[in-house]
């Protein structure tokens, strides 16, 4: 088997999508490794997983996110000094800006809890459930400068039962993403994951 890849993860909130590539890669279905846990909040339920797992974290105060791009640079340069070859946003609630773009082109991934482009936004679930979708999803792509825009790695569709409520809408939708998320990053270790000149990705057959 080859090297581990070597991932740091950003988050803001409970970090459920943390502990799902935890719990991977402990009963050694995903070939990687979280090199440090980033967190927007100190507050964030996250940061136990990540301490609980013996992770590495950093924690960037409000303050510091008064100048996005600096906090991206401090991200981006703590992110290079651990190793990590790959970031892995798991419901980071800030936009990725020029200085972490620039240092892993392409390599900036996201989940989304919806089937973009329908429903961008921090509100896709909510925003979905209002306007009565019979199908939904949950979305995995590299970020770029526009928020909810870059290319498209996979999609996972769900369909949506009559009489769900819009927090069962929202659990079923986290068993997806705890699913997928995971696996595409286990595309990634293998070297399956590649960006066209078109920006449209394709996927090594295994």
């Amino acid at each position: 088997m080859s090297e581990p890849l070597k991932i740091g993860v950003l988050l803001s909130g409970s970090g459920t999508n943390l502990q799902a590539i935890i719990d991977r890669i402990a009963d050694g279905s995903l070939n990687a490794s979280i090199e440090l846990v980033v967190s927007s909040r100190p507050s964030a339920y996250g940061l136990k997983r990540a301490e609980a797992a013996g992770l590495q974290t950093l924690t960037l105060s409000k303050e510091m996110y008064a100048d996005p791009e600096q906090a991206d640079e401090i991200i981006a340069a703590e992110l290079k000094s651990h190793g990590c070859e790959y970031v892995i946003m798991a419901g980071y609630m800030r936009m990725v800006h020029a200085p972490l773009l620039a240092a892993y082109p392409n390599r900036v991934v996201n989940l989304h809890p919806a089937l973009l482009p329908s429903f961008r936004g921090a509100h896709a679930i909510a925003d979905a459930y209002e306007r009565g979708v019979k199908v939904t999803g949950a979305t995995v792509h590299f970020a770029n400068e526009e928020y909810d825009k870059g290319p498209i790695i996979a999609q996972r569709a769900l369909p949506v039962e009559e009489g769900w409520s819009v927090d069962e809408l929202e659990a079923h939708i986290h068993e997806i993403e705890h699913e997928l998320y995971p696996e595409v990053i286990g595309w990634l270790a293998a070297g399956r994951v590649h960006v066209g000149d078109d920006l449209r990705v394709s996927i090594d057959p295994e």
